[in-house]
């Protein structure tokens, strides 16, 4: 009898184990199923630390139409792509035989209805091609002969980092069509540097801390404000008074961390010489943004040089664009000399 019961315990010990084995193993498959699997959410992509880790789509330049010929310049429409869509753009490139280093020059904000290519940064781009630089001004989704951005408007503004890192990389396959030109003009694709203004400064800085590249780059009056107070800043302007884009940013915060999308988190990812240019009587980016800035980055010991200008207003029309330039002209080819 003792025996009967030791043998129904052990059986009823292995039923028990087998019934908890099953049932173990068929939660486990339900938590691997991907109908169950937690999805990223579509904006996620675009925060700091994950375009840290996206490999940029570098894919071949196209020079196109011609537009503008000088004794020392010649400025051509390009195109590139980025994600799958054309974007076009203003190339400056010097006329002499010669291997010249290349600079991105990022625009500010501009209206989509008056804007055409080169637009924001055409005057600049010529001088330095003048000076022995090749040029090269996205006009980014929705502008110029480009594709359109995001229907979100949060989005299309991360869309311009993407398309500057595309760009970037895309600079690996620049002599291919310079080839076409016949004039031997060869881009030195070891020296890149970065000039921007404005919101296109606030590109410029993004790129730099989210590449940790080496970049040099010039500022002038950079939107460097924490994201989406940078935005937000200026919603006065629109014609409702900034209503409707209020509603795109809070709808965004309520899915996504503000904080993980603006590069003034992520200063310590910065590794390129910067010259930042600021007018102090600068109405739409004030003064104090540029003198935070400066100081965050040189408590950081990042490389930052800072002019300020007496009586300059946002594009340097009151007397200075001249001396500007020719510092920026000085910055990069000291940089590059060393190069």
């Amino acid at each position: 009898m003792k025996k009967i019961i030791i043998i129904c315990v052990i059986l009823i010990f292995i039923v028990t184990a087998a019934i908890f084995l099953f049932f173990t193993k068929s939660n486990s498959n339900k938590l691997l199923s991907p109908i169950n699997k937690i999805t990223e959410k579509p904006l996620e992509k675009y925060g700091f630390e994950k375009l840290k880790n996206r490999i940029p789509a570098g894919g071949n330049i196209e020079i196109g139409e011609q537009q503008k010929k000088e004794n020392s310049f010649s400025s051509h429409i390009f195109y590139f792509t980025t994600e799958g869509k054309k974007v076009s753009g203003m190339m400056n490139i010097p006329t002499k035989p010669g291997k010249y280093p290349v600079l991105i020059l990022l625009r500010g904000f501009i209206d989509q209805q008056i804007y055409t290519t080169g637009d924001g940064t055409r005057r600049d781009g010529e001088i330095f091609a003048q000076n022995g630089f090749i040029t090269l001004a996205p006009d980014f989704l929705g502008y110029g002969e480009s594709a359109s951005p995001s229907a979100n408007p949060v989005e299309e503004r991360f869309q311009t980092y993407t398309t500057t890192l595309d760009l970037l990389s895309s600079i690996n396959n620049i002599n291919q069509s310079l080839s076409t030109l016949n004039g031997n003009i060869i881009a030195d694709t070891q020296k890149v540097g970065i000039w921007g203004h404005s919101n296109g400064g606030q590109i410029a800085l993004s790129v730099l801390t989210i590449t940790g590249k080496n970049y040099p780059t010039v500022l002038w009056a950079p939107v460097s404000k924490p994201f989406p107070y940078s935005v937000l800043y200026y919603t006065d302007e629109f014609d409702d008074h900034g209503k409707k884009l209020r509603k795109v940013i809070a709808d965004f915060e309520i899915d996504y961390d503000s904080e993980l999308y603006t590069f003034t988190n992520y200063l310590d990812w910065i590794n390129a010489p910067i010259q930042l240019n600021q007018g102090t009587t600068d109405e739409e980016v004030p003064q104090r943004w540029s003198d935070r800035l400066v100081k965050e980055l040189k408590d950081k010991q990042k490389e930052i040089t800072y002019f300020t200008y007496p009586g300059e207003d946002h594009n340097f029309t009151k007397g200075d664009w001249s001396n500007i330039i020719a510092r920026n002209i000085a910055f990069y080819q000291k940089v590059f000399a060393t190069h």
